[in-house]
């Protein structure tokens, strides 16, 4: 079984994926095209969210700023999206690009969070 099956079976299991998201969708109009893409959308945001929770609780857990930037971890999220996007057949660049974008916007409310609460302690 190719991985993208297995990572689309194992995140749908556990409810982050609705069943017919890696379905090749064959539109007849431009709207129709829109309407997918809408309904992605609404699911990235929602993933998005679960990130951002999770980058929140993360901050807690480390000690410095230099602990909150972790470039390491950013390279290895790198690499390992790359692969997946591999994977999937969508493009390893893109997907880089759009994941620095993401990882850089989270670093900076993760930062601030880190800060709140070193502040507290």
């Amino acid at each position: 079984m190719l991985l993208a099956n297995v990572i689309s079976r194992i995140l749908t299991h556990f409810g982050y994926l609705k069943r017919d998201i890696y379905m090749e969708v064959r539109c007849a109009s431009i709207e129709e095209v829109r309407q997918h893409i809408d309904r992605i959308d609404r699911d990235v945001v929602a993933l998005l969210a679960k990130r951002g929770d999770l980058v929140t609780q993360a901050a807690g857990f480390k000690k410095t700023t230099d602990d909150v930037r972790a470039p390491a971890r950013v390279e290895q999220v790198i690499s390992k999206v790359r692969g997946i996007a591999t994977d999937f057949g969508a493009s390893p660049d893109v997907v880089e690009r759009v994941y620095r974008a993401m990882i850089s916007a989270f670093i900076e409310e993760e930062l601030k969070t880190h800060s709140t609460l070193k502040e507290k302690f």
